[in-house]
């Protein structure tokens, strides 16, 4: 089968310029049940959209339209300083629970238990998925303030 994949030709490179649709049709045999063939078309086209990620994109835009405000760049730079420490702070106390003998047991015991029941709780049957679908839906939404 490997061998049959690597001897493929490959498909034919092609650079488009200036042209509104640039769509090589190749013709491929298809040989239906009743044993007639017939010829099958493929057009491939490609289209120019603004396909941007609103989330990503917003953030980003509320932090430039933050920035560019004088009076705030220290807010933000605090708050960056700040998130920084959080971090840091939090991976000392995992680290410093990590080391006592029983906790990393109890904890991964109590992983194991919670994850069990999640799966039972929304992930076994089809309306629970469905609950679970509008539960997320509903807190972006309110994260977003949509």
């Amino acid at each position: 089968m490997a061998y049959l994949i690597s001897n493929l030709p490959l498909p034919p490179l092609f650079a488009c310029e200036k042209r509104l649709f640039c769509t090589p049709i190749n013709k491929h045999t298809v040989s239906a049940i009743g044993g007639q063939q017939g010829r099958v078309a493929v057009i491939a086209k490609a289209t120019s959209g603004s396909s941007k990620s609103s989330t990503s994109l917003s953030i980003v835009e509320s932090v430039q339209n933050f920035w560019d405000k004088p009076e705030d760049r220290i807010a933000l730079v605090g708050f960056g300083f700040a998130a920084v420490v959080v971090l840091w702070a939090s991976l000392s106390v995992v680290t410093a629970i990590d080391k006592l003998p029983v906790v990393p047991s109890v904890f991964e015991l109590v992983g194991i238990l919670f994850s069990t029941w999640f799966v039972y709780r929304y992930l076994l049957f089809k309306p629970d998925r469905k609950e679970l679908v509008e539960a997320i839906n509903k807190s972006v939404s309110d994260i977003l303030g949509q």
